[in-house]
């Protein structure tokens, strides 16, 4: 295995956002992406230029795309969850003129002070948190239910639904998505009550906060960022909502060049937690059948979202490294005594991640050419039963019996893993498709 970069500090700024790299990537991001500079460093190792087209399978917020546009290549990303696909179409497109996007959120904050003082709520700066015994609008109960208890204060979401009125009063279909986007990064950010660690967990309660300062303060970062991006934007940057274990309904036979991505790591994360709040309050997620949609849609990373019907085991059905991982977890847990039902799926959500991600890999050779090269981070992991899960050694593998060539596995950095306060590795499997026939 070869390192991946010469920075002498592996574990710490090497996952951040550069200061030069902040225009575009900060109107939303997960806070576990990868960094842009680890686009540029493969975007410059494969030799891409404008005569390529890049795929990112799992494109999260967006991170290879804005990249890949920034340096005028094309790319396309797919992405299953709404909030995530949503945010990443809105970060490409460029053709936004700033400064009417500017003068038409200041005339919605407008309306929508004048709203609220109306009925005696002032949202400054210096927020009392007292209404005066006013009535708050709320989430319908069926809706509450799908938020993490405590996510947002009763004030805060108030304000924030008669923001969100006044962006449906004066609705501006060129601006409007826009103007969302900078919502949903005000919620995670500032108005509700999130706090990021491993997980994504309910910090402290504030019982009120500036919302539509908050709002504008993204209006305007987005607006910066347009006039400095603007010459690229008519880069082709294409973003589907689609699952990545089944690239035919979205992609053109050979039509990629490159595959940079993240995909999920095999943990009992439950991405969907991490936009559960955006996702209701911008109605991308109305029920607990959206929210399964949304599940069943992703790779089987953690078991949250395992159903009955789940197959994709089957496509490592015999692997040895696989089954030898799954046999550990389940005899560790017996041994442990561990009977809830999701400690039960603990070995069956190790089989689906691996069939899962071959699915993935298996499906993308027909719209590859010949020599394209890609580059998967992924993580180890230790999250079932403290059972070690060398990520990126039994990815590598599977792609090689998928007919893929293997360059390298290269470390990208380590991280302290929560359970066993090990040094776990995070790398970067470079792949080379042949074009060989199927």
């Amino acid at each position: 295995m070869s390192e991946l970069s010469t920075r002498q500090d592996v574990n710490g700024d090497i996952n951040k956002v550069f200061p030069e790299d902040v225009p575009v990537h900060r109107w939303y991001r997960f806070v576990l992406s990868f960094p842009p500079h680890l686009v540029r460093e493969y975007i410059a190792r494969f030799e891409l230029n404008k005569q390529h087209r890049v795929l990112d399978p799992f494109c999260g917020t967006g991170t290879t795309l804005v990249e890949c546009k920034k340096l005028g290549i094309a790319s396309v990303g797919l992405e299953a969850n709404p909030v995530a696909q949503f945010a990443s179409r809105v970060k490409v497109d460029w053709s936004v003129p700033s400064q009417k996007l500017v003068q038409h959120a200041e005339k919605v904050a407008e309306a929508t002070y004048k709203d609220l003082e109306e009925t005696g709520i002032y949202d400054t700066m210096d927020c009392s948190g007292f209404v005066n015994g006013r009535a708050l609008r709320t989430l319908e109960p069926c809706l509450e239910s799908l938020l993490l208890t405590g996510s947002i204060s009763p004030l805060p979401l108030h304000k924030t639904l008669v923001l969100l009125h006044h962006l449906e009063k004066h609705h501006d279909a060129r601006l409007y998505e826009h103007e969302r986007l900078a919502v949903a990064k005000a919620l995670v950010y500032g108005i509700g009550n999130l706090r990021f660690g491993p997980e994504v967990s309910v910090g402290l309660q504030k019982s009120d906060v500036p919302v539509v300062a908050t709002w504008l303060t993204n209006i305007y970062a987005m607006a910066q960022d347009l006039n400095k991006v603007w010459a690229n934007a008519t880069v082709p940057a294409e973003v589907y909502l689609a699952d990545a274990r089944y690239p035919e309904e979205v992609l053109e036979p050979s039509s990629i060049d490159a595959v940079i991505t993240s995909p999920p790591y095999p943990n009992e994360k439950d991405y969907t937690r991490t936009t559960r709040l955006e996702a209701v309050l911008l109605g991308f997620v109305r029920d607990k059948a959206d929210l399964r949609a949304m599940k069943q849609g992703l790779v089987r990373s953690n078991t949250r979202n395992v159903y009955k019907d789940d197959d994709d085991d089957r496509w490592v059905a015999g692997h040895p490294e696989v089954e030898r991982i799954s046999k550990e977890i389940e005899e560790r847990r017996m041994a442990l005594k561990k009977t809830s039902g999701f400690e039960r799926l603990y070995s069956k959500v190790a089989k689906l991640y691996f069939g899962g991600m071959a699915r993935h890999l298996a499906g993308l050779r027909p719209y590859l050419r010949p020599g394209a090269r890609l580059a998967y981070v992924v993580g180890d992991q230790a999250s079932y039963l403290r059972v070690m899960i060398r990520t990126g050694e039994i990815l590598g593998d599977i792609a090689q019996r998928l007919g893929y060539e293997l360059e390298e596995i290269a470390l990208f950095r380590t991280r302290m893993a929560t359970a066993t306060r090990e040094q776990l590795r995070e790398e970067v499997v470079v792949l080379r498709w042949p074009g060989r026939s199927l």
